[in-house]
């Protein structure tokens, strides 16, 4: 006797909620059943596409279809408001990255997902790109010895305007680009280093054409193991970049997120065959359904995403108090 399929709903119909529709077609065990967007337009457009029903109210969407599973795809700060609600309507849920404006909402959303004992993937993509998956790979053998220094580096044109104006207000995206971007580049030393961050020390500006959040940082790290690392990123027009350099006793490598994987073992870079793999959409759903199935933990619990937010916080007090922080 075959499963019955999950239903899947996609709270908010912005430009990331075709990866996910996408990704839920293409995963066995889960259907697509309905989309929420306030404006429902948007909502429209995306349902004739897949073929499922349009709402423009999350609440509604809840209780008439009663999903298996929401996908949260919304503004950081209605993160907390929709996982509350879902949880307490026994939903598992799939919530975009960062988890929520701070640490605060994160301890809310956790208690209310405890209560309901549903499952959490928080998505946090970089643990599901097949480049990075293969750089960790590399790292764990040993084939560039011991790791000294990571160094992360993103620059791009933050404030286009075609980014939606609350990204741009603090109140509503948590901050600028450190929050949005920043987390990723956060997340992705830390897990690729099986280590947490300890310390922070940190620099931002503020230079964006509009809004009120920071448009480039810097940032010191040292992880729980001992591991220095930088973060340097720019909102600013110029040349895209999005690199990571691990630095290791017998060689280096050098991470283009989504793009490509490099290594030197001594002497110039050379490009590493990186299997393919499946999206990292698709490989988030599958986690999530094994939790699910297994009555497990996702491999991005909550209580990870909770440590990032943590993170974040930490850069944004030593940038205003100019002191290290600790966590």
């Amino acid at each position: 006797m075959e499963k019955a399929e999950l239903k899947v709903a996609v709270l908010g119909a912005g430009a990331i909620a075709g990866q996910h529709f996408d990704a839920i077609r293409r995963t066995d065990g889960f259907v697509a059943c309905a989309v929420a967007d306030i404006q429902l337009e948007r909502a429209q457009a995306i349902a004739e596409t897949y073929g499922i029903t349009a709402y423009s109210d999350y609440q509604e969407l809840i209780r008439q279809e009663r999903p298996d599973v929401v996908v949260i795809a919304l503004p950081h700060f209605l993160h907390r408001e929709t996982a509350i609600f879902a949880a307490e309507h026994g939903c598992h849920l799939m919530l975009e990255k960062p988890m929520a404006l701070n640490v605060a909402e994160c301890d809310d959303i956790m208690e209310a997902a405890s209560k309901a004992d549903i499952r959490i993937l928080i998505g946090h993509t970089q643990h599901y790109m097949a480049e990075n998956i293969h750089a960790k790979r590399i790292i764990e053998s040993g084939e560039i010895g011991e790791i000294v220094m990571i160094n992360d580096v993103r620059h791009l044109n933050y404030f286009q305007d075609t980014r939606p104006q609350w990204f741009l207000e603090k109140d509503k995206s948590g901050g600028g680009i450190l929050a949005n971007l920043g987390t990723h580049s956060i997340d992705k030393i830390q897990w690729l280093m099986d280590s947490s961050v300890r310390k922070v020390s940190a620099a931002v500006s503020h230079h964006g054409k509009r809004g009120n959040v920071e448009g480039s940082g810097i940032i010191y790290m040292e992880l729980a193991s001992g591991l220095p690392a930088s973060i340097a990123q720019s909102g600013y027009p110029g040349a895209t970049r999005n690199e990571t350099e691990i630095i290791g006793t017998l060689g280096m490598l050098k991470l283009v997120t989504g793009v490509s994987l490099w290594i030197s073992r001594g002497g110039a870079y050379e490009q590493v065959d990186v299997p393919s793999m499946d999206t990292p959409f698709e490989l988030q759903y599958k986690d999530l359904l094994s939790a699910i199935e297994e009555k497990s933990e996702t491999s991005c619990p909550p209580e990870y995403a909770r440590g990032v937010i943590a993170a974040l916080e930490a850069v944004y007090r030593s940038a205003e108090t100019g002191v290290e922080q600790f966590l």
